[in-house]
């Protein structure tokens, strides 16, 4: 099979020093309302704010956190269009050792949207899926 055809990866690693050893990972999301997304993150989620960025006076984007965790979230300008489709393909799972079912609670009563309740998975995890009012899709899941 060709290097370049679905389902290989490339050729493997020669060595193990060679390997990507990541310690985190972050995410930058553009959204529409940069300020409600921002109130969304911090008081339903429980991030906190890290850093504002401005560009010309104007805010721009801030950086949140909740532990190793981060995400940037900047404002959409718009040069591709307002109402594109976002967070299609892919979604960002946050592992935490806090209770799941009080995290998915929180979120529910803050109107957000839940796409699976809470439910205890085969790989012994607890977890739930939900979105982000941009329709960004995450997990929520415990650790093992």
């Amino acid at each position: 099979m060709a290097a370049d055809s679905p389902g290989d990866a490339g050729p493997a690693p020669r060595a193990a020093s060679e390997l990507l050893h990541g310690r985190e990972l972050s995410a930058s999301l553009t959204v529409k309302d940069l300020r409600g997304s921002v109130a969304w993150y911090r008081d339903v989620l429980r991030f906190e704010v890290d850093r504002e960025h401005e560009r010309e006076g104007r805010l721009s984007a801030v950086s949140l956190r909740a532990g190793n965790v981060r995400i940037l979230l900047g404002q959409d300008d718009g040069a591709r269009g307002l109402d594109r489709v976002k967070g299609e393909g892919f979604s960002l799972q946050i592992t935490t050792p806090q209770d799941i079912d009080e995290i998915a609670r929180r979120l529910r009563e803050a109107g957000g949207r839940i796409d699976t309740e809470p439910v205890d998975t085969p790989w012994g995890v607890r977890m739930f899926r939900f979105r982000d009012p941009d329709g960004f899709r995450f997990t929520i899941a415990s650790e093992r």
